[in-house]
């Protein structure tokens, strides 16, 4: 509602906005929001007949969207649609986008709207001005895309694709590319439809082979352009990983992993490393490849749940020093309460401590990682209440807890005990 608030208010020697201005206040002059309760209609020096009128439609379309007002929501913008005749300099482009977000919105929320209700309101929107048409065309498709229109959302995409005015901007050029993307990930839905359609047996016998192929490689030239430029491209990378793994071109789908995850020029991002450790593990790589990926993971995402996995690697290490590393994982997925109540983490820092105990001094090695935690683990742990609430919903968990109450915190007085601890002790 932030931008019908910004309408609402009196325009102010508009001849200081540019095409970029998002606000009418003059320069020096910091105007308050308006409330919604006192709606301000009064006409002033600087606003004409005409942008009172338009200024009151705004105000009754706010009035009906907030009472779900549809079908009269509808009626107003009707009329609203009059403020891209604005004469006032700089003010076309922001009625246009408001009139771009405000329809869509009644739209989606009018009870009887239809496609083609969309569908021409998108087209108009489009052709009010050049501004937003990439945004707005790519906004078109995702619609057609919810609606099962596959087809029609890659048209639209296609088409936005090759659009063009004026001189080309570095922002412009940054829209243009997000509209590749998706057209090749729709190049990639398509794919998939027909890929499942057939069964593997008349697959290589069948002209659809080269149907597949085709929308293949038209998704492939795009995304493998796409995702040269450093950021976030998780859905176009396992599309792209996808189709690369059914025609088993694995060193190319592993050399794109790799860069997604390793290169410096990409920001940090624990999926990358995810999906890499997931296509790894599916092609057999070894236990050494697996815990190099995780070894990063952990220090992204302490609380993921592949650190169960990495502390599994771990514990079935030769290695003294990864026993230690392995508790050092599971206590630190302990740190956090989404874990705290999972009988497998619990269970696996059992058989990590279980493991250590097989060493000298392992209860110095227990004590350094516990030396930080003393204060605040019992209060997350082991209150009575803690197991009273385990007792009930998991006797496993209590018991499994219980036995390492006086291991993880020996100079501490818990009141989390299970009856069979408490057998043990009395004998």
């Amino acid at each position: 509602m932030d931008d019908l608030e910004r309408e609402l208010e009196p325009l102010a020697n508009s001849d200081d906005d540019d095409d970029h201005s998002d606000d009418n206040s003059t320069k020096g002059e910091k105007k308050g929001k308006l409330h919604l309760v006192k709606p301000m209609v009064e006409k002033t020096q600087y606003e004409s007949e005409f942008h009172q009128t338009t200024r009151t439609c705004l105000e009754r379309i706010r009035e009906a969207m907030l009472h779900h007002k549809w079908q009269e929501a509808a009626e107003y913008m009707a009329c609203y649609t009059q403020m891209i005749e604005d004469p006032v300099k700089g003010k076309d482009q922001q009625y246009k986008e408001l009139i771009w977000r405000l329809s869509t919105e009644i739209l989606h929320h009018h009870p009887n709207s239809t496609m083609e209700d969309y569908n021409n309101i998108y087209e108009r929107i489009k052709h009010l001005g050049v501004r937003h048409y990439l945004m707005i065309s790519l906004e078109h498709s995702f619609h057609l895309l919810l609606h099962g229109q596959i087809e029609d959302a890659k048209r639209h995409l296609s088409a936005a694709e090759s659009w063009r005015y004026g001189r080309e901007s570095e922002k412009q050029q940054q829209k243009t590319k997000l509209i590749q993307a998706y057209r090749s990930l729709l190049d990639y839905i398509i794919w998939c439809d027909k890929k499942f359609t057939h069964s593997s047996n008349s697959y290589y016998e069948s002209d659809d082979n080269i149907v597949m192929h085709n929308y293949f490689r038209q998704a492939s030239v795009t995304l493998k352009d796409i995702l040269k430029n450093p950021g976030i491209w998780d859905p176009f990378i396992l599309s792209y990983v996808e189709m690369l793994e059914f025609y088993e071109k694995h060193e190319e789908a592993l050399t794109l992993l790799n860069d997604y995850a390793y290169d410096n020029n990409f920001p940090p991002n624990p999926n990358a490393h995810v999906y890499l450790y997931q296509y790894l593990k599916r092609h057999g790589a070894s236990e050494r490849k697996l815990m190099k990926v995780l070894k990063i993971l952990v220090q992204l995402v302490p609380s993921h749940e592949l650190m169960l996995e990495y502390s599994s690697l771990l514990l079935q290490s030769e290695k003294r020093s990864d026993t230690q590393k392995a508790l050092g994982v599971v206590l630190d997925m302990l740190d956090f309460a989404c874990w705290r109540s999972n009988l497998d983490v619990w269970k696996r820092l059992q058989a990590v401590i279980q493991k250590l105990q097989q060493q000298d001094e392992w209860d110095n090695i227990v004590g350094e990682k516990m030396a930080a935690r003393k204060d605040w683990w019992p209060a997350l742990h082991f209150t009575s209440s803690h197991a009273s609430k385990d007792s009930e919903e998991n006797q496993e968990l209590l018991e499994v807890k219980a036995s390492l109450a006086k291991v993880l915190c020996p100079d501490r007085t818990l009141k989390y005990t299970s009856e069979q601890e408490a057998n043990r002790e009395q004998t």
